[in-house]
């Protein structure tokens, strides 16, 4: 394979990836009809079990929301770059999509849920080599219809270039703000047709996000009251994420969906992501049933060893 880099002409100079290959099957990444540019800050874990859980989800409930031919917009609060390089750079590095994604690649017996998320992996990698990761923005895009809507928001500086870089074609069809999602959601709530998907997956990097996004959904909610909204959370070893789930739980007491994977047991030494969970209000009302076959095909694929499990819990409206 064969790189070719290209510099942006920003007057930043901030570099920009366009890939292409020489070989048997020669071809542009293209996204959003325009040359891609890949991230590489988030490459360390692209395409790891925690994305692979999220991201299975995310296409999941999108191919919901398409089942009906009113529009519905999809709202990001942390978009990140929308397609990432699994072979170079920081990706190389830690290869944290080799126990993720990769392990699903040649897979025949996946149960439905996670068929259809390779397939949307792979329609990123057309000639069969895994080497892009798409990020839940360009997972939106592929199921996204002429009448539905992306609302993208990303703070960092050189994710959000990257961003509209691969977004430049979609004219008023995605919309991306530069700044904060917990604040910037407020102002498009509620959406015009009625109908969204609001994904809140930030880093948790900083603790506060824990309580942040715990107020995000509270706000949300009151005004408008019928999205559905998934939040993805790590699993580590600091409290904050421990208790994180029964809060959400009590942000309402009906309509909500919890599933986690767990890929091995707690390190000693307090340190590292151990799994992830999703937390979904108004989920759609197939989906539980779809993850009671895929999770424990998850925890066989890409557990680690024996405290790999999963977990999940409804409670209808």
């Amino acid at each position: 394979m064969n790189v070719a880099v290209r510099r942006s002409e920003r007057p930043s100079e901030r570099v920009a990836r366009t890939l292409r290959y020489n070989g048997p099957l020669p071809f542009f990444i293209v996204f959003c009809g325009s040359l891609v540019m890949l991230s590489y800050r988030h490459a360390f874990h692209a395409g790891n079990h925690a994305d692979v859980l999220k991201h299975a989800i995310v296409v999941q409930m999108l191919r919901y929301l398409g089942l009906k031919d009113k529009p519905y917009w999809y709202i990001d609060t942390h978009s990140g770059a929308g397609v990432y390089s699994l072979t170079e750079g920081f990706a190389v590095k830690n290869a944290e999509y080799e126990s993720g994604i990769a392990r699903l690649w040649d897979r025949t017996d996946l149960p439905p849920l996670l068929a259809d998320y390779v397939d949307e992996v792979k329609a990123l990698n057309p000639d069969g080599a895994l080497r892009f990761y798409p990020g839940s923005p360009y997972l939106a895009w592929r199921a996204m219809r002429e009448q539905d809507r992306m609302r993208l928001f990303e703070l960092h500086s050189t994710e959000i270039d990257v961003l509209r870089h691969n977004f430049r074609d979609a004219g008023r069809r995605a919309m991306i703000y530069d700044g904060d999602g917990f604040e910037g959601i407020k102002a498009i709530l509620p959406p015009a047709p009625r109908r969204a998907l609001v994904l809140i997956d930030p880093s948790y990097e900083d603790k506060r996000d824990y309580a942040r996004t715990v107020a995000c959904l509270e706000e949300s909610l009151k005004r408008f009251a019928t999205g559905t909204y998934a939040v993805w959370y790590p699993q580590v070893a600091r409290m904050e994420s421990q208790r994180f789930a029964d809060q959400l739980k009590a942000i309402q007491p009906t309509g909500w969906l919890h599933a986690t994977l767990t890929v091995k047991a707690p390190p000693a030494d307090g340190l590292g992501l151990f799994g992830s969970g999703m937390f979904i209000l108004n989920p759609p009302y197939k989906l539980a049933s779809e993850l009671k076959q895929a999770l424990p095909y998850l925890v066989d694929a890409v557990g680690e060893d024996a405290g790999a499990a999963f977990k999940l819990e409804q409670r209808a409206d």
